[in-house]
């Protein structure tokens, strides 16, 4: 355990299928890492690697995008905002070994450092989550540098904190008497409600970013210059060529779904395979709940199970459109 957080235990919720959520949690995101990205060319060198608009993005603002291979396949997703005095690259640990150094490859030729940050990653989650915000930092935007680091709004109810570790630890000590302790398992069950895409390492270079379902989730600019992979990501756009989404499925389980699992799927009297599961969690009740890329032109009521098990999973309604408004 790291020394700032040795005196407290975060660990995973014993939660139902129908308990609510605990009201104020905090949440210490130790499978997710931070990259940093600082210097003069900063702005230009990532607008060129990724699928977002970085010129763009204001200092009060967070956008999701991807990092693609030269053929439009997904290194990882993730969540992009302005830290200390550059942008902060917030995204799974498990990728980044594999895609830090595809992302620093061409950084040589530019002005621009970009590397792992120390910096501690913690989760405010809940219906007080934002007014306990507001309440130690002072009201402002959806992005906030604030002492020790940053703080950014993910959505309504979660907060993701960037913070050097004596800092960390000073907010631990102020808020453990009062919100739930958890592991980064919560994270994962908001993420899969909201339908927030993720890539781990069992899953790097499966996806195109409309797999994943990116351009629903404001995370590809379709007016930006060149960038690795684009011509996949617009020829999935334009000439309708991606095949797959990503849905949120439900259904029994006795293990939690882990990325790069297989989802089977019912055709007749037969099953096959039906997609690859992308996050999962499982309550203490033996319901579990997953994202998983699937065809994009299956019935809706077409019916799944984990591979090697014989439970009925059944999908759920995203929170968002997938229709093409462009």
């Amino acid at each position: 355990m790291s020394t700032w957080s040795e005196n407290y235990l975060f660990d995973t919720l014993s939660l139902s299928s129908h308990d609510a959520l605990p009201q104020l949690a905090l949440v210490d995101l130790a499978n997710w890492a931070l990259v940093t990205l600082i210097g003069d060319d900063k702005k230009s060198y990532l607008h060129g690697q990724v699928t977002c608009d970085v010129v763009g993005l204001g200092a009060a603002q967070s956008t999701l995008g991807g990092h693609c291979d030269a053929k439009g396949k997904l290194r990882t997703v993730f969540r992009l905002f302005h830290h200390n005095d550059g942008y902060g690259f917030f995204q799974r640990r498990s990728i980044l070994a594999t895609q830090l150094p595809e992302l620093k490859k061409y950084a040589v030729f530019s002005k621009v450092d970009i590397a792992e940050s120390d910096d501690v990653l913690l989760g405010l989650t809940g219906p007080q989550a934002t007014e306990t915000i507001d309440a130690l930092f002072g009201a402002g935007d959806a992005v906030r540098a604030i002492t020790g680091g940053s703080a950014v709004q993910i959505d309504d109810e979660r907060w993701l904190l960037a913070l050097e570790q004596t800092h960390a630890k000073a907010l631990v000590e102020k808020l453990a008497p009062q919100a739930t302790l958890s592991d980064d398992a919560l994270w994962d069950l908001y993420d899969i409600r909201h339908a927030i895409p993720r890539i781990d390492d069992a899953t790097a270079l499966e996806f195109i970013p409309q797999a994943v379902n990116l351009q629903a989730l404001g995370a590809i600019s379709f007016k930006k210059g060149c960038y690795t992979g684009q011509e996949t990501v617009a020829r999935a756009k334009y000439r309708g060529i991606n095949k797959r989404a990503m849905y949120i499925l439900s259904g029994p389980a006795d293990h939690t779904p882990l990325a790069g699992d297989t989802l089977d799927r019912n055709v007749g009297d037969n099953w096959r395979k039906g997609g690859t599961i992308i996050a999962g969690y499982r309550f203490n009740d033996g319901q579990a709940i997953a994202l998983a890329g699937l065809p994009n032109d299956l019935e809706e009521e077409t019916r799944f199970r984990l591979a090697g098990s014989e439970a009925i999973w059944h999908r759920l309604a995203l929170p968002y459109s997938l229709e093409d408004d462009a």
